[in-house]
This record gives structure tokens, sequence and C-alpha cells, in this order.
């Protein structure tokens, strides 16, 4: 989309991505100009995110108001290998988080 070519990886390192993102949600509208931006870093990086759309499932609002204490998209929900959670907002932050952990897997 828009000249943004995914990135292609071997089927180990795509593997490994695929383990590392299962830990990873993008709570989110389709309309939202700042969640258009994280998709398409997501598309680009070739992630295999599950999105959360807020506006069509109010559980997924719930379950962000009440873990992350706000409703604003996008929201990045991250849970690490020991269970703990943690809520990023704001487009260039989890763009730049997910390119500083994706981006060099080959």
């Amino acid at each position: 989309m828009f000249g943004n070519k995914a990135k292609e990886r071997s089927a180990e390192h795509q593997a490994e991505v695929d383990r590392l993102s299962q830990g990873l949600a993008l709570y989110q509208t389709q309309s939202c100009p700042f969640c258009i931006k994280v998709r398409r870093e997501i598309d680009r990086l070739n992630l295999p995110i599950e999105l959360r759309d807020v506006s069509r499932n109010p559980h997924y609002r719930k379950e962000q108001i009440e873990g992350g204490g706000r409703a604003t998209v996008p929201c990045l929900k991250i849970t690490d290998d020991q269970g703990k959670v943690t809520w990023m907002y704001e487009s260039e932050d989890i763009n730049r988080y997910l390119r500083r952990r994706f981006e060099n897997v080959s």
C-alpha cells in the first residue's frame, strides 16, 4: 500500500516474528488516521498483530479502558513472556517500538 513493500524474511525468521507478535494487540478504529499510520507500519514490517476495533466491539473498548486507563486509539497492548502487560499510546511511539523490535529480524 502506497509503495511500502512488506518486509520479506526467511521462514525461520518469520516464525520468530510470529512468535514474538503473539503478545501484541492493536486497539484501533478503521477511520482514525493515526491508526491507519500504525496499521501501515504493521503491514510494512509483515507483523501478524491482532487488530481490535474498539468502535465495533464494546468488549475491546472496555478492556482497553480497564487495562490502559484511556480510550484513546491507537493503543498497543504488549504482553511479555511473564504475562506483564504494558499499554502504549501514540502512533509515533508505537511505530518506533515496532521498528526497534522487528526491523532487524531478517
